[in-house]
């Protein structure tokens, strides 16, 4: 592998486009001062990804754009291409050449391509991690920094003897293992916390979801109890309003039927009052009232008589006077006479007494009728009873009305029943509303609890595979600062051995011959061979 091109445009002095192309050995630049011989080793430290200004010896990054002269305008952008050989594929890339640009614009814009393709500089860094190429790499060497290297305090030494062995993208890697970890570890604390907020949201939405449930199952129990219980009382009262109404329409027919008998008793007692009096009931009651008077009288003569008998008889059987006897003789005569009146009389009435007696037994038939109709409680011939009957009547309508108001308000109470079976429903819709969202929230809560935990399971995960690679790159740090030690102690004895340090000090001595030559990759041994 060696660079095989440099295309510069716009760089520093380099205001056309400029191309030097470069062969396999040693290369050297020649030419005045300010010719731009430096600007060329510039341009291949700020293609490799050079980030200070200081590193291209300029004051500010903008700089290295071609400022202009007098006689032509400045440019608006630098680019500098290097075209790297990888015939031996040591780049781990599936490319014979690789060319690395890098692009500045005035406006503070830079860009990189690999091959024409956009990346990234840690893309460029990472590809040229295992050929000890890059911008932190000892591939450009200054004559202060061997001068600097060769004062410098044994530790400062060490680090750049480290450098130069490749040990820097281990510790590159190392440290980015490292703050990955950190990352890894504050993503688990975060997690952690986060794991926690949750289960600590879940545990009261867990009690709220179990309370919502029994909530539900009780409000459910309720309900089908206070249904059973609506039910039972609508039965109950449509059975007390069917009672009602059943009674309500006997009493109705009862009533209707008591109105046809009232109103047929009506009709006969009319009847028997009209044969009373086509019967001239007054004369025949008149009449009777005589008939008992002259009875009355009868009896009152006839024991007259019978006490003037026996005292005539005492007179007589005392020697009385004959004129006392005559007397009482005419009174006897006189009585007899007025006897006989009232005996004719009687005859007389006989006829008017058998149309009372045929009157009062048709009137006796009449009740005896109406008792046989009424079982025993037929009112009399005179008509007393229909008042009753008609009070009865009344009572049984002012039931019937105090029937229908019970069952009206057995009505209302049963709308009453209906509206509040209605509201119940509502309020189990609600809380079975209530239920399904607290159980939503539940399962949100452990939908988040298990990404947290995958998530936390993830960040573990990562963080195995952080401390994997870091045990890997402590290793190969390890190995590598192995590798260091016994280069440094053969660096050592072979300076021992060449009289390095004496001949450092004859002027004209440069170094030896392993400082001052770079053996390509794979000539090792050849080298060796040759240089005994």
């Amino acid at each position: 592998m060696f660079l095989k091109a440099l295309t510069l445009k716009g760089f520093k002095s380099f205001a056309d486009p400029t191309t030097l192309v470069f062969e396999p050995g040693v290369t050297v630049i020649v030419g005045p001062n300010g010719s731009g011989k430096s600007n060329v080793v510039d341009a291949v430290a700020w293609a490799l990804g050079a980030q200070a200004p200081t590193a291209v010896r300029s004051t500010k990054m903008d700089d290295v754009i071609f400022a202009g002269t007098a006689s032509r305008p400045g440019l608006g952008r630098a680019e500098v291409s290097l075209s790297i050989d990888n015939t031996a594929h040591i780049l781990p890339i599936e490319f014979e050449e690789v060319t690395i640009t890098r692009t500045l614009f005035r406006s503070g814009d830079s860009t990189y391509a690999i091959n024409g393709v956009p990346c990234r500089l840690l893309d460029i860094q990472e590809l040229l991690s295992d050929t000890g190429v890059g911008r932190q790499q000892h591939v450009i060497v200054s004559q202060r920094q061997i001068e600097g290297v060769l004062s410098a305090r044994p530790e400062d030494r060490r680090a750049v003897i480290e450098e130069a062995a490749g040990v820097l993208k281990y510790r590159r890697r190392k440290e980015k293992s490292e703050r990955r970890l950190a990352a890894t570890e504050a993503n688990l604390t975060r997690l952690s916390d986060v794991v926690r907020e949750i289960r600590r949201q879940l545990r009261p939405l867990e009690r709220q979801a179990e309370a919502a449930r029994r909530h539900g199952g009780l409000l459910a129990e309720l309900s089908g109890l206070r249904r059973y219980l609506a039910g039972q009382e609508i039965k109950q009262f449509r059975g007390r309003v069917g009672q009602l109404t059943q009674d309500q329409t006997a009493n109705r027919q009862e009533m209707q039927r008591l109105s046809v008998q009232v109103e047929a008793l009506d009709r006969d007692v009319a009847a028997a009052e009209a044969r009373l009096s086509a019967a001239d009931g007054q004369d025949i009651g008149n009449a009777l009232m005589r008939f008992e008077g002259l009875n009355e009288r009868l009896r009152g003569l006839d024991a007259l008589l019978s006490e003037r008998r026996l005292r005539l008889q005492r007179d007589r059987s005392a020697g009385v006077d004959e004129d006392v006897v005559a007397t009482l003789e005419a009174e006897s005569n006189r009585l007899g006479r007025e006897l006989s009146e009232v005996e004719a009389e009687s005859t007389a009435l006989e006829p008017d007494a058998a149309e009372v007696a045929d009157a009062e037994q048709q009137l006796e038939q009449l009740r005896l009728s109406f008792d046989e109709q009424w079982g025993g409680q037929a009112p009399s011939a005179s008509g007393s009873d229909a008042p009753r009957l008609r009070g009865e009547m009344r009572a049984l309508e002012a039931s019937i009305q105090r029937d229908q108001a019970e069952a009206d308000r057995l009505g209302r109470s049963l709308g009453a029943l209906e509206s509040r079976r209605q509201e119940l429903v509502e309020e189990l819709d609600r809380a079975w509303a209530e239920a399904a969202d607290a159980e939503t929230a539940h399962k949100i809560g452990q939908q988040e609890l298990a990404v947290a935990e995958q998530r936390c399971e993830e960040a573990r995960q990562a963080r195995e595979r952080s401390r994997e690679a870091l045990a890997n790159a402590v290793g190969d740090h390890q190995a590598w600062g192995a590798r260091r030690e016994a280069l440094s102690l053969a660096l050592d004895e072979a300076r021992d051995r060449s009289g390095a340090e004496r001949l450092a000090g004859i002027e004209g001595i440069v170094g030896t011959l392993l400082e001052v030559v770079e053996i390509d990759r794979g000539w090792e041994a050849a080298f060796a061979a040759g240089a005994g």
